[in-house]
C-alpha cells in the first residue's frame, strides 16, 4: 500500500516522481493522469528486498514512469525518454563539430600537399625553361577556369545568403525581424507548456501548441541553413550562442513527433534571443541614440540571463538528480523559479523558495557569482540611464483644429516669461495657438514651474533645431511659424547672430515653407539672411533687428521726445489699470492701454479722402486711424502713414488703428452710413443686415479675429514697401514745382532718395578738439555720449544717424550730431557714418564735464547716452553703471548760459504753409526774457539701459518701487529711459500681424527699404544718387513732430480747449494727424510747479482738456515750400539786412541786433572770431560742417529769468522746422 501510494505520488509528479509532488500539481496534470496500475507482481517480488529499507526510502521506486493514456500511444511501461531528446541535440552539435574539424583537417592536409607539389612543378618549369610549348599549358588553363567558375558559383550563393540575413535589404530586414518574433513566440509557448509536467505523452496531430512549435522550428532550421551558408568561419558559427540555442531546441521537437511525447528540456534557451532585441530595434530605425541603444542592450542581457537561468532551475528542480533516480525533485512553477533567481541575485534570500537538488544548488553557487556581479553592475547603470533620459524627449502630438508655433533660440526664464506675458495676454481672447519650446538644455526649476502654470498652451521639448530628428519631433512641418529668440545680453553679438542664422538655415533646409520670425542683434547681420534661398519676405519671414529698432526709437526721441515710450507701449499688450486719483499716472495708464490694430474699412468709406475718414473714425467711431494699406494699379501694396487729402479710400483698404480694444476696431468694418449715421453711441455700431461687399475675399479668406492681427504677406514684401510712400502714381504725388528746380547733377541724397547723403569724409576732418568745439557754438544739436573702446562690440551707430538724416527733412532742418567718446571705438564705426552730413566727433569721455561743456550740452535738443560695454559684465546690476553715472553727472551740472535756453528750446513748431516771418504766428510769441541760470536737470536726456531694474537709479527724486515694471516707472513714462527688453513684445506682435512690424520700422528707421538693405549688404555704405523725379518723390512722406500750444495758431485751444477740437482743426487745416500729448508731470496741480518733467499720453479722448504747456505729437506732411523759402532767404541774406531780420523774427527775438554781412574769406572770419571770442560775454558764433556753407553768424541775446527759462524749455519742439540761430543754407 505504501508502494502504491508512492507510485501514485510518482506518477502524479510527472517527471518528478516524488510522493508529495502530487499534492502540488495543477489540475491540468491531474486531468491528464491515469491511475497508475503499478504491477502487483513487481511490487510483491520486491517486497522482501525493500521491506527493510521502506522506512527510510518509502517513496522510492525501482522504475521511473510517465503519465500514459489510451488516447496517446506511448510506452506502456511509462518509462522516461529524456535522454533521447538530449541525445538528439548532443549528436547534432558534436557531430557537426566533428565534421567541421575533419573538413578543416583534410583541407589543411590537401593544402600542404598541393603546396609541396606546386613547388616541385615550379622547379620543373624553371628547369625546362622555354623548351615547353605553349600548347602544353592549355589544359591547365582550362582547369583553372573551371575551378574559377565553381568558386564564383559558390561565392554568389554565399553572398546571396549573407544579404538575406544581414538586414541590408527590405527582405533581409523582414526575415531578421520575423525570426526574432518567432523566437519570442516559441518562448511564449514554452511559458505555456511549463505548467505541464516536464515530460508527458502528447499526440502531435491533436496538440495545437506542439504543431505551432514544430512550424516555428522548421523555419528556424531553414534560417540556420542560411546562416551556415553565409558564415565565413564555419567553426565559430557552430559555437555561436544562436547556433547553440538552435541545437538544443530544434532537434528535440522532431524527436517529440517521433516518440509522441514532449519534454520541456532546454527550450528555455530561446530566451537568449532577447539579446538581439536592440539590434532589431536598430534595424527598424527605432533606436538611434547611444543612450537608448545602451539601455536596451543592458535590459535585454539582464532579462534574457534571468529567464534562462530560471528555466534551468525549473528543469532540474522538477526533474531531480539523475544519480538519485530523480527522486529528490520538488514541484516549482516557472515563475516561482523566476522569483527565486531575482531574490538570489539581489542577495536578499528570503528562504521561502530554495533549490533542493544537487544540480540546482551547484548551479546557484555559480549563478550567485555571475548574477550578483551582473545585478550590481547592470541595475545601477540601467537606473542611471533611465534617470538621465531626457524628461522632455517625447514628440509633439498635433491637435486637430489647433495651430502651434515652435519657439527656440535663447530660452531662459526672463525671455520666456516676457514672451508668454505678451503672447498669452488676456486681451488676446481668441488665441488658439499652442506654444512648443525647443531647447537643448532642460529647464531649471523656475522655468519648469512657469511651463506648468501654462501647461494648457505651452509644451517644452529638449532638443536642437540643428538636428532634423528634433525638428520632426516638434512637427515643424505643420507648425504655423517658428520664432527664434536672441540673447540680448551676450558678450559677442555677431556670434549670437551667427547662431540664429544657422538655426534659420537648419529649419529652412528641413522645411522651406515654414514661416520664421527671428531676432537679430546687429543690423549688418541681416544681410546674411538674404543668402538663404528659401528666405522669403513675401511668405511672412521676418528679422527683428534689435539694434536697428532700439537706436531708431532713440533717434525718434531726438526728434520728438517721449515718442520711444509711446511707440513701445503701442505694440505691447498692456492691461488697463484704473486709478481714481487725479495724478499723472492716471492719464499715462489710460494711454498705455492702447494698442495698434488692423482692420478692413467698411465700404461706406470708399471714395472719401484719408483726412475725412480719419476724422469720422475719431469723432464718431472713437478710433484713431494713422495709416492705411494702399494698393496701386499694378496691385502692389504699401503702407501710407497719414497720406493726406489727395488720396481716396479704395475698396478692401486695410486701416491701422490705435485703440484700447480690438472689439472697438470692428466698428470701422461694421460701419454703415445708412444704419449708423445718426447713432451717437459708438458701442451701438455693430454688424447690420445691409449687404456688404466682400472685397478682401481673394487675399483674406476670413475676417480678422478680434485680437489676432491677421498677417498680410503681400503688402510688406514688394520692393515699393512702406517707406516708399510716394512713387510714380499721380494719385499720390501732389503737384509741386520743387522737382523742376532741383539740380539733378548734384548728389544730395542716397540712391533710393530716402536719406541725405554727402561724399565720404575722412574721420580726421570731423574730429574736433575741445578748444575747437568750444569755439563752435553748437545749438539745437544732438549729443551722443558713447562708452566703448577698441575691444567693444559695435552697436551700429548708423541706425541712430539714419533716422536723423531722413530725406523728408530739409537740409537746414537736420540736427547736428556730435559724438563724444573714445576715438578708437568711433574709428571702427566711422565706415558706416562717413556718408552722412553734419556729423562731428569730440574724442573724450562722457564723464568729463569739460568735454560736455565744450559741446554745449546745455544747448542741445537731446543728449543720448549709449554704451557698448554693457554686455561684458557678469553682474547684471552693474551693466548700466557707465550710463547711469553719465546721466547723473549731466543732471548735476550748472550752466550760466541764458542764450542756450532761448536758442535750443524756445521755438515752437509752425504748421506748414504758414508765414514764419509773422510774429503773430510764432508759437512762442510774446515770451519775456529775463536773466537765467540753468541746471543739467532741464537738459533732455534719453539713457539706454540693459537691466530694467536699474531704471530706479536714473531719477533720485522719484518714488518708483524697485520691483515696478519698466513701463510703469517714471523715467520710462517721461521718455528719458529706454530698455531693449521692450522690443520682446515685437515677436508676438509680428506673429499676429506682420504689418505692425513694417509700420514700426517705417516710423523709426526714417525709411529703410528692402532695396536699401540689399545695397548695404553689398557695399556696407550708402551710395549717392542723382536727384530724379522718382527719388525726389520719396521725400514726400510723413514724419513725427511736436506741436506747441503756448502760442501760435492753436493757442486758443491750449487754454482749456478740447483735444478733439485740436485734432479736427489740425487735420482739416494742415493735414496734421495728432495722436498723443507730451504733458508736464505736475500740470494737473493747481499750484505752479518748478518740475520740468513730462510724460506721455497716448490717444486721449475727444473731450480731453488741454493745457497751454502741452506738446502735441503729430504726423505732419512734407513741406515742399520750406526748402524753397529757405533757399531764397539764403541767397538774399548775403547782401540784404532785411533777410536777417526776417529770419530772426521767426525765432521771436525782437531785440536781436542787426547782423553784419557775412565775411567773404576764412581769414576775415577768423579775425572777427578772435576779436569777439569772450566766453563770459553775450556773443556766440555758430557754423555748419559744410565747407561751402561755413559762414559764422554773431548774435546778442539778453538774459532772462530762471522761471521763464524753465518754462520755455518745456515748450520746445524737438522736431522743429526752423533750427535756432542757424545760418539758412541751400538744400544739399
Amino acid at each position: 500500500m505504501a508502494n502504491g501510494g508512492g507510485g501514485g505520488g510518482s506518477s502524479g509528479g510527472g517527471g518528478g516522481g516524488g510522493g508529495g509532488s502530487s499534492l502540488r500539481m495543477s489540475s491540468n496534470i491531474h486531468a491528464n493522469h491515469l491511475s497508475l496500475d503499478a504491477s502487483s507482481s513487481s511490487s510483491s517480488s520486491s517486497s522482501s528486498s525493500s521491506s527493510s529499507s521502506s522506512s527510510v526510502h518509502e517513496p522510492k521506486m525501482d522504475a521511473l514512469i510517465i503519465p500514459v493514456t489510451m488516447e496517446v500511444p506511448c510506452d506502456s511501461r511509462g518509462q522516461r525518454m529524456w535522454w533521447a531528446f538530449l541525445a538528439s541535440s548532443m549528436v547534432t552539435f558534436f557531430g557537426g563539430l566533428f565534421i567541421i574539424l575533419l573538413w578543416r583537417t583534410l583541407k589543411y592536409l590537401w593544402t600542404v600537399c598541393c603546396h609541396c607539389g606546386g613547388k616541385t612543378k615550379e622547379a620543373q618549369k624553371i628547369n625546362n625553361g622555354s623548351s615547353q610549348a605553349d600548347g602544353t599549358l592549355k589544359p591547365v588553363d582550362e582547369k583553372e577556369e573551371t575551378v574559377a567558375a565553381e568558386v564564383g558559383w559558390m561565392t554568389s550563393v554565399k553572398d546571396w545568403a549573407g544579404v538575406m540575413i544581414s538586414a541590408q535589404t527590405l527582405t533581409g530586414r523582414v526575415l531578421v525581424v520575423l525570426v526574432f518574433a518567432l523566437s519570442i513566440g516559441a518562448l511564449v509557448i514554452y511559458f505555456i507548456d511549463s505548467s505541464n509536467p516536464i515530460e508527458s505523452c502528447q499526440n502531435f496531430y491533436k496538440d495545437f501548441t506542439l504543431q505551432i512549435d514544430m512550424a516555428f522550428n522548421v523555419f528556424f532550421l531553414l534560417y540556420f541553413g542560411l546562416r551556415f551558408i553565409a558564415a565565413n568561419d564555419k567553426l565559430w558559427f557552430w559555437l555561436e550562442v544562436n547556433s547553440v540555442v538552435d541545437f538544443f531546441t530544434v532537434p528535440p521537437v522532431f524527436v517529440s513527433v517521433y516518440l509522441n511525447r514532449s519534454w520541456l528540456g532546454l527550450r528555455f534557451l530561446r530566451a537568449l534571443r532577447l539579446i538581439q532585441f536592440s539590434e532589431i530595434l536598430q534595424f527598424l530605425n527605432i533606436l538611434k541614440t547611444s543612450n537608448s541603444i545602451k539601455l536596451v542592450n543592458l535590459l535585454s542581457i539582464f532579462i534574457s540571463t534571468w529567464l534562462t537561468a530560471a528555466g534551468f532551475i525549473h528543469l532540474v528542480e522538477n526533474s531531480g538528480d539523475p544519480w538519485e533516480n530523480f527522486q529528490n525533485n520538488q514541484a516549482l512553477t516557472y515563475w516561482e523559479c523566476v522569483y527565486l533567481l531575482m531574490v538570489t541575485m539581489s542577495t536578499v534570500g528570503y528562504g521561502d523558495v530554495y533549490a533542493k537538488t544537487t544540480l540546482g544548488r551547484l548551479f546557484m553557487v555559480f549563478f550567485i557569482l555571475g548574477g550578483l556581479a551582473m545585478f550590481a553592475s547592470y541595475v545601477p547603470e540601467i537606473i542611471e540611464l533611465i534617470g538621465n533620459r531626457k524628461k522632455y524627449g517625447g514628440s509633439y502630438s498635433a491637435v486637430s483644429g489647433r495651430k502651434h508655433i515652435v519657439v527656440c533660440g535663447h530660452i531662459t526664464l526672463e525671455s520666456v516669461s516676457n514672451f508668454l506675458k505678451d503672447f498669452l495676454h488676456k486681451d488676446r481672447d481668441d488665441v488658439n495657438v499652442e506654444i512648443v519650446f525647443l531647447h537643448n538644455i532642460s529647464p531649471n526649476l523656475e522655468l519648469e514651474a512657469l511651463f506648468k502654470r501654462h501647461f494648457t498652451q505651452v509644451e517644452f521639448y529638449q532638443g536642437s533645431v540643428l538636428n532634423p530628428h528634433d525638428l520632426a519631433r516638434v512637427k515643424i512641418e505643420s507648425a504655423d511659424a517658428c520664432l527664434i529668440l536672441a540673447n540680448k545680453y551676450c558678450a559677442d553679438p555677431d556670434a549670437e547672430d551667427a547662431s540664429n542664422i544657422m538655426r534659420v538655415i537648419s529649419i529652412k533646409n528641413y522645411h522651406p515653407k515654414i514661416r520664421i520670425i527671428t531676432q537679430m542683434l546687429q543690423y549688418h547681420n541681416k544681410a546674411h539672411l538674404l543668402n538663404i534661398p528659401s528666405w522669403n519676405w513675401k511668405e511672412g519671414d521676418d528679422a527683428i533687428c534689435l539694434a536697428e529698432l532700439k537706436l531708431g526709437f532713440i533717434a525718434q526721441s531726438c526728434l520728438a521726445q517721449g515718442l520711444s515710450t509711446m511707440l513701445a507701449n503701442l505694440f505691447s499688450m498692456r492691461s488697463f489699470i484704473k486709478i481714481e486719483e487725479d495724478t499723472w499716472q492716471k492719464y499715462y495708464l489710460e494711454g498705455v492701454s492702447n494698442e495698434m490694430y488692423t482692420e478692413y474699412l467698411s465700404s461706406a468709406f470708399v471714395g472719401l479722402s484719408f483726412p475725412t475718414v480719419c476724422e469720422l473714425c475719431f469723432v464718431k467711431l472713437k478710433l484713431l486711424m494713422i495709416a492705411i494699406e494702399y494698393k496701386s494699379a499694378n496691385r502692389e501694396s504699401r503702407i501710407l502713414i497719414n497720406p493726406g487729402n489727395h488720396l481716396k479710400i479704395q475698396e478692401g483698404t486695410l486701416g491701422f488703428f490705435i485703440a484700447s480694444d480690438a472689439k472697438e476696431v470692428k466698428r470701422a468694418f461694421f460701419y454703415c452710413k445708412a444704419c449708423h449715421d445718426d447713432i451717437t453711441d459708438p458701442k451701438r455700431i455693430k454688424k447690420c443686415g445691409c449687404k456688404r461687399l466682400i472685397y478682401f475675399e481673394d487675399e483674406q479668406p476670413s475676417t480678422l479675429s478680434p485680437k489676432k492681427k491677421q498677417r498680410n504677406g503681400g503688402m510688406r514684401n514688394s520692393p515699393s514697401s512702406s517707406p516708399k510712400l510716394m512713387r510714380h502714381d499721380p494719385l499720390l504725388i501732389p503737384g509741386n514745382d520743387q522737382i523742376d528746380n532741383m539740380d539733378s547733377n548734384v548728389k544730395k541724397y542716397d540712391s533710393t532718395g530716402m536719406f541725405h547723403w554727402c561724399a565720404p569724409k575722412a574721420i580726421e576732418k570731423v574730429i574736433l578738439t575741445r578748444s575747437e568745439a568750444a569755439m563752435t557754438v553748437l545749438s539745437g544739436h544732438v549729443v551722443v555720449c558713447i562708452f566703448g573702446d577698441v575691444s567693444s562690440a559695435l552697436i551700429g551707430l548708423r541706425n541712430l544717424v539714419m533716422p536723423l538724416r531722413a530725406s523728408n527733412f530739409h537740409y537746414h532742418e537736420l540736427k547736428h550730431i556730435v559724438f563724444v567718446g573714445s576715438i578708437e571705438y568711433l574709428k571702427r564705426e566711422w565706415e558706416t557714418l562717413h556718408n552722412f552730413p553734419k556729423v562731428s566727433i569730440l574724442p573724450g569721455t562722457p564723464l568729463s564735464r569739460a568735454d560736455l561743456r565744450a559741446v554745449n550740452i546745455n544747448l542741445c535738443d537731446m543728449c543720448v547716452i549709449l554704451s557698448a560695454n554693457q554686455n561684458n559684465i557678469d553682474d547684471t546690476s552693474l551693466q548700466d553703471k557707465e550710463c547711469i553715472l553719465a546721466s547723473l553727472n549731466i543732471k548735476s551740472m550748472q550752466f550760466d548760459d541764458s542764450i542756450g535756453v532761448l536758442q535750443a528750446n524756445s521755438q515752437g513748431f509752425t504748421p506748414p504753409g504758414m508765414d514764419r516771418s509773422s510774429p503773430d504766428n510764432s508759437p512762442v510769441h510774446g515770451m519775456l526774457r529775463q536773466p537765467s541760470i540753468t541746471t543739467g536737470v532741464n537738459i533732455p536726456i534719453i539713457t539706454e539701459l540693459v537691466n530694467d531694474t536699474n531704471v530706479q537709479f536714473l531719477d533720485q527724486d522719484d518714488d518708483d518701487d524697485p520691483d515696478t515694471e519698466l513701463y510703469l516707472t517714471q523715467p520710462f513714462a517721461c521718455g528719458t529711459a529706454f530698455a531693449v527688453s521692450v522690443l520682446d513684445s515685437l515677436m508676438s506682435a509680428t506673429y499676429f500681424n506682420d504689418n505692425i512690424l513694417t509700420l514700426i520700422r517705417t516710423l523709426v528707421t526714417g525709411g529703410a527699404t528692402p532695396e536699401l538693405e540689399a545695397l548695404i549688404a553689398e557695399e556696407n555704405a550708402l551710395r549717392g544718387g542723382y536727384s530724379t523725379p522718382q527719388t525726389l518723390a520719396n521725400r514726400d512722406r510723413c514724419r513725427v513732430a511736436q506741436l506747441a500750444l503756448l502760442d501760435g495758431p492753436f493757442a486758443d485751444l491750449g487754454d482749456g480747449g478740447c483735444y478733439g477740437d485740436l485734432f479736427c482743426k489740425a487735420l482739416k487745416t494742415y493735414n496734421m494727424l495728432c495722436f498723443g500729448i507730451y504733458r508736464l508731470r505736475d500740470a494737473h496741480l493747481s499750484t505752479p510747479s518748478q518740475c520740468t518733467k513730462r510724460y506721455v499720453i497716448t490717444n486721449p479722448p475727444y473731450e480731453f482738456e488741454l493745457v497751454p504747456t502741452d506738446l502735441i505729437f503729430c504726423l505732419m506732411q512734407f513741406d515742399h515750400n520750406a526748402g524753397q523759402s529757405r533757399a531764397s532767404l539764403s541767397h538774399s541774406s548775403h547782401s540784404s539786412q532785411s533777410s536777417s531780420k526776417k529770419s530772426s523774427s521767426v525765432h521771436s527775438i525782437p531785440s536781436t541786433a542787426n547782423r553784419p554781412n557775412r565775411p567773404k574769406s576764412r581769414e576775415s572770419r577768423d579775425k572777427q572770431n578772435a576779436t569777439r571770442m569772450n566766453r563770459m560775454g553775450q556773443e556766440k558764433k555758430w557754423f555748419t560742417d559744410e565747407p561751402d556753407n561755413a559762414y559764422p553768424r554773431n548774435i546778442q541775446i539778453k538774459p532772462m529769468s530762471t522761471h521763464m527759462a524753465n518754462q520755455i524749455n518745456q515748450y520746445k519742439s524737438t522736431s522743429s522746422l526752423i533750427p535756432p540761430i542757424r545760418e539758412v543754407e541751400d538744400e544739399c
